[in-house]
């Protein structure tokens, strides 16, 4: 059995300080650590990506889309939270009820099925101001992407949440913040590893050649729905939710990436059947 090493969720703190009359105290949390690391990978990545003959695209264009993808990241993240999660099995919203909630990001709560959304509502918004298409950018994008992923799961194993159900296998591990004193499996760590580092070798080979149009978005959606659908057995459920449709299994995260899968194979089935290579 392991136990979780409880870090310190904050970590730096400066000295609390007065401004306007104001008491301020400002702390910088791992976990937004992790988001700008997470960021910071995307573009260098991304620059990487840039320069390879098929690709082409400019230094400057990956740094802009990483630009509208942090917002598209952080307000559908949060949206998609409230809309998805903040309400119990019954269907009554648990936070709807005060709409300043969404802007409480230090509050917890961010959704990667609605972070996908802003995202993709951001990219189309770059395509078009760009004049791209919109399977170029989100092509490119996708190869990229999983690198976040990874850094977020392990901004979630720092603060000890979204740990996974119990278990009794020799890494099962003890989070201070369970419910219970039994061992449970660390989830996070699983999701970095298959979401974050398996779907990044594997989405980075595959756009190594230039693919058609879609297929890369395609295989990167049905990735991280395979992905996380598996993990989903071994995570506790969303306490407010629960198991859905009286099931002891399924969750809202299983539901959210059936779509999820369905779209991305069709958008393979549909590149691979127009032919036209895209980057």
């Amino acid at each position: 059995m392991l136990v979780h090493p409880n870090i310190d969720p904050v970590a730096v703190a400066l000295p609390p300080f007065s401004i306007f009359g104001l008491r301020v105290h400002l702390q910088v949390h791992w976990y937004g650590l992790m988001y700008l690391l997470g960021f910071w990978g995307a573009w260098w990545l991304g620059s990487v990506r840039a320069r390879w003959p098929h690709v082409n695209w400019p230094r400057e264009r990956v740094g802009d889309l990483l630009f509208y993808c942090v917002l598209g990241v952080i307000l559908g993240g949060r949206i998609g939270y409230i809309l998805f999660y903040a309400y119990d099995p019954e269907g009554r919203w648990l936070e709807w009820h005060d709409p300043a909630t969404v802007f409480r990001i230090w509050d917890g709560g961010m959704s990667f099925h609605g972070g996908l959304l802003g995202v993709i509502t951001a990219m189309l918004v770059f395509a078009r101001h760009q004049k791209l298409g919109m399977w170029q950018v989100a092509d490119f994008a996708a190869v990229v992407v999983p690198v976040g992923l990874f850094t977020g799961r392990i901004g979630n194993f720092i603060n000890g949440e979204l740990w996974g159900a119990p278990t009794s296998l020799p890494w099962g591990m003890m989070f201070q913040n369970a419910p219970d004193n039994l061992p449970r499996h660390p989830s996070q760590l699983y999701e970095a590893a298959l979401e974050g580092l398996a779907m990044l070798a594997i989405l980075w080979w595959f756009g190594r050649r230039a693919r058609p149009a879609g297929a890369i978005s395609g295989l990167f959606l049905v990735l991280y729905a395979s992905f996380r659908f598996a993990v989903e057995f071994v995570r506790s459920p969303d306490k407010q939710l629960g198991y859905l449709h009286g099931t002891d299994w399924f969750t809202m995260g299983m539901q959210l990436c059936l779509p999820m899968f369905a779209f991305g194979a069709a958008f393979m089935w549909m590149a691979y059947r127009r032919r036209p290579a895209a980057a």
